[in-house]
This record gives structure tokens, C-alpha cells and sequence, in this order.
């Protein structure tokens, strides 16, 4: 199973987006799954339903900030590396889906603002969410291939 299929199968299971992608990875970040959903758990639905950066890429972030992160301040080289590393996967999930906006991926932005919809269950079948998960798995699990971490 690849790690976008096993984001995918996360969201299915309810898991929201950001929690789905950064969970994928666990083994890779040697944290237990039940601390990385937590750890996440507030990024979902464009962080608290807020529908800005979209869940898929803050989870990208996570898991590249664990990996690649720094702790001292004054470690200069590792941040403008780390911002490389998440500008570059960040933009490959913008090229594939146009943005990296929650509410434009979701097609609630119109000329005139948001537009809400009722919550059925033909608006949650229509919505990409599961997909976005599961590119957002691919993008990092071939960046992580290409690029070793400690």
C-alpha cells in the first residue's frame, strides 16, 4: 500500500485530512499514530474548518518539520532548508490541484465570497477530500525517497 493509499483509507475511516496525511508517515517519524493524530487533530477542514491552508498540506508540513525541523533559532541553514523542502512539496500539490487553498479546492469560493452549502450527502460525495489525502501521500512519500533524512 502506498502512503497515499494508506491516507485515503485514514480519511475513509474518519480521520480529518491533516491527521490522515501526517498519520500515514508514523512509522517513518517513530511517533505512535494515537500522538501524531492528536498532534495534527486541529488542522483539519483548512485548520478548525476555517477552510485556509488545506489539512493535506499542513500535514505535509508536520511530518517535514519532524523529519528535516530545527530547534536552535539560530540554525539559519537547516530553516531555509526545511522552507525549501515544504515550498517544494507545497507547490507540486498546487501544480496537480490548483491550489492549496481548503475553500477554493473545495469550490466554496465564488466572485462574491463563500458561498455555504447545506450539508448533505450529496455535498459530502462530491467533495475531493479522500483524493486530496491520498496525492498529498504520494507527493511526500516520493519526496522522502529522494530525499534522505536522519
Amino acid at each position: 500500500m502506498t502512503k497515499g493509499e494508506k491516507a485515503e483509507s485514514l480519511f475513509k475511516e474518519g480521520y480529518n485530512c491533516s491527521q490522515s496525511v501526517a498519520m500515514a508517515f508514523s512509522e517513518e517519524l517513530n511517533i505512535p499514530s494515537d500522538v501524531v493524530a492528536m498532534s495534527v487533530s486541529g488542522f483539519g477542514g483548512g485548520m478548525g474548518r476555517m477552510r485556509e491552508v488545506c489539512g493535506c498540506v499542513s500535514g505535509m508540513v508536520y511530518v517535514l518539520s519532524i523529519l528535516y525541523g530545527y530547534s536552535d533559532p539560530k540554525d539559519f541553514q537547516t530553516k531555509k532548508e526545511l522552507y525549501q523542502r515544504i515550498n517544494e512539496v507545497a507547490d507540486k500539490y498546487k501544480e496537480i490541484n490548483g491550489s492549496i487553498i481548503c475553500k477554493e479546492l473545495l469550490g466554496l469560493v465564488k466572485k462574491d465570497g463563500i458561498v455555504p452549502e447545506k450539508r448533505t450527502d450529496e455535498y459530502y460525495k462530491k467533495r475531493p477530500c479522500s483524493e486530496l489525502c491520498k496525492i498529498a501521500g504520494n507527493i511526500l512519500e516520493e519526496y522522502l525517497n529522494s530525499h534522505p533524512y536522519k
